[in-house]
């Protein structure tokens, strides 16, 4: 597949195989020289210093890039879809995973920090997680800000989280327009995930015409199935194309799963 376009390889989807310091090796010997990851360690906002430091070496030894983190997030995967917005422990959990994360991605030069409101609970409001969630995403905001970093937003589908208040473009860029005028930064962008969005029925041209701008990472996966482009249905030549015309010059994250044949194998449809 002809592309302008950067890819770097999602290693909390692919390779989960393999332990997590073996990743990073094995996205270099498939070819690419970067990777992304959910937050690695879902029961330890704040992990030993030793974790860090091994992932730091891993990405070091194998010459791949960091080029996008998920601030803590629960269980990914899992039933958990973010923390942030859940009153009580788990969004505690997300704020002492802030320094965290941020100085971890200022230490191996990476520039994206993704930030996923939690699922909606019982006992609290909406509008009570949607304050929390404002005002938590604002710290993030400032963590990402001293890490040189932009914050993400990401919207999921309904189908699969079906609690997640995030599900569409439109009220993710509410977001990351309400992030921006309370921190004063503008340092929040928009995460346009095309398999998301296509479980959700939006018009993927439509999204990328109008919120290419605000946009600063792009994550893939082929619709039905979650597989690798080729798979399903959506035409990623067509919308690699448009993202290109849009002006969308940044990363585009391989986040499919990997198939019957392995991660490995998985990245076929590259070189047609």
């Amino acid at each position: 597949m002809a592309s302008p376009h950067r890819f770097t390889v999602n290693a909390s989807i692919l390779f989960t195989e393999l332990p997590l310091l073996e990743r990073p090796a094995a996205v270099a010997a498939a070819g690419f020289d970067a990777l992304e990851l959910w937050w690695p360690w879902v029961d330890a906002p704040v992990p030993e210093q030793s974790e860090l430091d091994a992932l730091r070496g891993a990405l070091e030894d194998a010459g791949v890039q960091l080029t996008g983190l998920n601030f803590y997030a629960g269980q990914l995967p899992g039933p958990d879809r973010g923390a942030l917005s859940i009153p009580g422990e788990e969004s505690e959990k997300f704020r002492d995973n802030l320094a965290v994360a941020a100085g971890f991605a200022k230490s191996v030069g990476c520039t994206a920090l993704n930030a996923l409101y939690g699922n909606r609970v019982e006992d609290a409001s909406d509008a009570e997680q949607d304050a929390l969630a404002l005002e938590n995403l604002t710290l993030a905001a400032r963590a990402a800000d001293d890490a040189g970093a932009v914050l993400l937003v990401e919207a999921l589908n309904a189908p699969e989280s079906p609690k997640c208040p995030i599900v569409s473009a439109p009220r993710a860029i509410e977001v990351v327009d309400a992030v921006n005028k309370a921190s004063g930064l503008d340092n929040a962008r928009f995460l346009m995930d095309l398999y998301h969005l296509s479980m959700n029925g939006e018009d993927l041209h439509e999204v990328i015409d109008a919120y290419t701008p605000k946009t600063a990472h792009v994550q893939i996966a082929d619709n039905p199935g979650r597989g690798a482009p080729g798979t399903g249905e959506l035409d990623f030549d067509d919308l690699l194309g448009r993202l290109a015309k849009a002006g969308y010059d940044g990363w585009i994250g391989l986040e499919h799963k990997p198939g019957d044949n392995g991660s490995a194998a998985s990245f076929g449809w590259l070189k047609k």
